[in-house]
């Protein structure tokens, strides 16, 4: 299946089938997580793959109730970084010293830019710069699973704060972004027969 065949098969289920993935295909998803792009390449999130039935009975009325939190094979919550500071470049610069091609002095260079970034940002836009980092990451991951056939319903409502309450996440530095049930559609899921809405390229696009 091409990539665009992929994403007209793909919609957001609305009930999944009592059917589990494989380890391997969850690590496929969030191995395809980990390849996503980000701002200077420092992926200022984390994704906790929860499969504890009981959690997820917790985090269903966090959720408004939608039974895919609970229905699902597995349940991805994305959580952006609250420790969004000069460390973190100190952080990126470690991990690409193991890369031999990059020049000691061009990466003293691009950490500097990455500080001088960081220090321009106050609290508040760190954090929404995390946020919308995780949402590359979630893009990345939806194409994927659709491209393996595994279905997928990316979930934004829902109570955050009691969510990372509940899973300790302030402890941890961490903000829940958003919530992706993961799984099989149910062949009785009315959803999957309806016709995908979507704006034409006429209507999304503008040439200059």
């Amino acid at each position: 299946m091409n990539v665009i065949d992929a994403l007209n098969w793909r919609y957001s289920v609305k009930r999944f089938a009592d059917k589990l993935l494989s380890r391997e295909q969850v690590n496929g998803l969030i191995e395809a997580a980990r390849l996503s792009p980000s701002s200077y390449g420092l992926q200022p999130y984390r994704i906790i793959v929860i499969e504890s039935a009981v959690l997820r009975q917790q985090i269903l009325p966090l959720a408004y109730n939608q039974t895919q939190v609970v229905t699902s094979s597995h349940l991805l919550l994305f959580a952006a970084r609250t420790d969004v500071d000069l460390h973190m470049a100190q952080e990126y610069a470690q991990l690409a010293t193991q890369n031999k091609d990059v020049p000691e002095a061009s990466l003293a260079r691009y950490v500097d830019m990455i500080e001088s970034s960081i220090t321009s940002m106050n609290t508040l836009q760190r954090q929404q710069w995390a946020h919308q980092q995780v949402y590359i990451a979630l893009g990345n991951v939806l194409t994927s699973a659709a491209m393996m056939g595994i279905d997928t319903s990316p979930i934004g409502g829902f109570d955050s704060t009691a969510v990372d309450a509940l899973l300790g996440l302030n402890d941890k530095q961490l903000a829940s972004t958003v919530l992706c049930p993961i799984g099989y559609r149910h062949n009785e899921d009315p959803y999957s027969q309806r016709r995908k809405v979507r704006f034409a390229q006429s209507h999304l696009v503008m040439e200059m």
